[in-house]
């Protein structure tokens, strides 16, 4: 049985909310164990990987849909040797929506508190009519109550272990990373999406000297008080962070683009339910922000398309450059979102009783 290197018990019972809650070592050490896992799946096939899990339960909270996020933590947890049980939310008696009279959020952090050993949940988008911080700040209300390890699954402003899975793609790809440039843009798409990986990626790439820029139209600034936090991360990691409304300049150069539709601050303040139909009409002025191949031909001669997906075919990107296999990497980013999930719920969960 390969023994893993990585696997700490220093971050044993703790929170994952946001990537800016750990520090870079144990964002480094989680990355490594990523890996790890990834090796000896790679090598030895999965029933190798170490079942440092066996015997634990990870509840999962689901508050909105998931393709990959359920999945992947579903895969981890039997990888692993646990048991991953999946709950949504409406099926529940929980008071999560205005309309609904129900049982309270600590009530609900206790008992799970007692019946596993980890829980992740899942609130953002649709579930919470697009308003900005309630995501966050359920599941931030549900981890003061609970001892055990809470994963931030995607709310409405960060997604922790897609960030993962997204940096370690950019990395691997380009080993020499430091000044390396990352542009997440804003994309049309006809259906509205929330702020949680693009922030995630802001917040993220610039502690590894990674240089981001934000390309987007007027009137789509993400969180001001991240984009500064964003910056000051750059400033102590020596990279740097632009905001622009030049898609062209933004590009150029580039060595990976993540193209993906936003809400505007106007539709998270004021709600989904108010203000979709106003939304989508902003957004017809804005067909054109989609990475064709004549973006990518301004973008370094290596430079890639990278995507947390689902990607909107023929919306975000054309699928000329979806399916570029050498100019690609989402269906790698998708591979490492499962090893990057694996490794916080073993270091998160390793050791809790």
């Amino acid at each position: 049985m390969p023994a893993l290197r990585h696997l700490i018990r220093e971050l044993s019972g703790r929170d994952l909310i946001s990537t800016l809650d750990w520090s870079d070592e144990e964002i480094e050490v989680t990355l490594k164990l990523s890996r790890e896992f990834r090796e000896i799946a790679h090598y030895y096939g999965t029933d190798a990987i170490p079942k440092v899990l066996s015997g634990k339960v990870f509840y999962m909270l689901f508050f909105a849909p998931s393709t990959r996020t359920r999945a992947a933590f579903e895969s981890g947890m039997y990888f692993l040797g646990g048991h991953a049980v999946y709950i949504d939310a409406i099926t529940t008696r929980m008071a999560f929506r205005e309309e609904r009279v129900g049982e309270a959020v600590k009530d609900v952090a206790a008992m799970y508190d007692i019946y596993g050993h980890g829980l992740g949940v899942r609130i953002l988008d649709k579930a919470i009519d697009y308003r900005y911080g309630v995501g966050n700040a359920y599941i931030r209300e549900i981890a003061s109550v609970a001892n055990i390890p809470v994963i931030n699954m995607a709310d409405d402003m960060f997604h922790p272990t897609q960030g993962l899975a997204d940096v370690l793609t950019f990395i691997e790809k380009f080993p020499e990373y430091h000044g390396k440039k990352y542009v997440i843009m804003w994309a049309y798409s006809p259906e509205i999406r929330g702020w949680c990986s693009v922030q995630e990626d802001m917040i993220l790439f610039p502690r590894f000297g990674i240089d981001v820029v934000i390309a987007r139209p007027p009137g789509f600034d993400l969180d001001p008080k991240l984009v500064e936090r964003a910056k000051q991360l750059a400033r102590d990691h020596g990279a740097t962070l632009e905001v622009t409304d030049n898609l062209q300049e933004a590009l150029r150069g580039a060595h990976a683009v993540f193209p993906r539709n936003w809400a505007s601050p106007t539709l998270v303040q004021l709600g989904y339910s108010k203000f979709k139909d106003e939304e989508l009409k902003i957004y017809e002025k804005y067909k054109h922000w989609k990475v064709t191949r004549e973006l990518m031909d301004l973008m370094d001669k290596h430079g890639v398309l990278m995507h947390v997906l689902p990607i909107f075919r023929g919306y975000e990107a054309d699928n000329d450059v979806i399916d570029d296999p050498k100019r690609s990497l989402i269906y790698k980013q998708a591979e490492n979102g499962l090893w990057t999930k694996m490794a916080v719920l073993a270091l998160t969960m390793y050791g809790v009783k």
